[in-house]
């Protein structure tokens, strides 16, 4: 039998926690989670990654999920995040979304098209390929059958907001009650990999 295995978060925002717990829930995995550190975005992540790697050779695992943003890919990321001397410690499981973690929302294309109530072939097969992923849905959301989801994930006419004014609230709801990470997965690589990760990680003692 299996044994239970804690593992802490550190994620950009609320809707990539959601995320994370999700995948990880669905793993087929005994996971704990302890601790979800949520401070300020990918410059907080990038500036505490060095901790969170230091930490997990305490024995407790560490995910930590960011955003591609403007790095040309994930090997470049990494190595900018942990340069030498910094090895990535074997507890440190570090995944990143392709583009944003939007994407990975709208992997499960039919499931996310009918939460909105638009049609489906509005959604690309290649959602990793979208490069501003989070400006897409939006623009679904403007196509939304939907009044409330449109006034929560839309920002106001005018308005110099990224989002809308229940944007994660809406968004964490689909991904809670409809999304599924095997059926996302096989429109996202970036997802595939990060559920592999979680399905087939060992964690190493202190």
């Amino acid at each position: 039998m299996e044994h239970t295995i804690p593992i802490n978060l550190a994620v950009e925002d609320s809707l990539s926690e959601v995320i994370l717990r999700a995948l990880i829930s669905q793993s087929g995995r005994l996971y704990a989670v302890g601790f979800c550190y949520s401070r300020g975005g990918y410059g907080y992540l990038k500036d505490k990654i060095n901790g969170f790697n230091n930490a997990a050779k305490g024995g407790t695992p560490f995910f930590v999920l960011t955003d591609l943003d403007k790095t040309a890919c994930p090997p470049e990321l990494i190595r900018q995040w942990l340069s030498p001397p910094h090895k990535k410690h074997p507890n440190l499981i570090f995944r990143i979304a392709v583009h944003e973690v939007e994407s990975w929302v709208l992997a499960h294309h039919d499931a996310f098209a009918k939460f909105l109530g638009i049609k489906m072939d509005l959604i690309p097969e290649k959602v990793d390929e979208i490069p501003d992923p989070k400006k897409f849905l939006i623009d679904l959301a403007k196509k939304s059958s939907q009044a409330d989801l449109r006034n929560a994930i839309v920002p106001p006419s005018g308005s110099s907001r990224a989002q809308g004014p229940d944007y994660n609230g809406k968004l964490s709801l689909f991904v809670r009650e409809s999304w599924c990470a095997a059926s996302a997965s096989k429109r996202s690589p970036s997802l595939a990999r990060a559920l592999k990760t979680i399905k087939e990680f060992k964690p190493h003692a202190a």
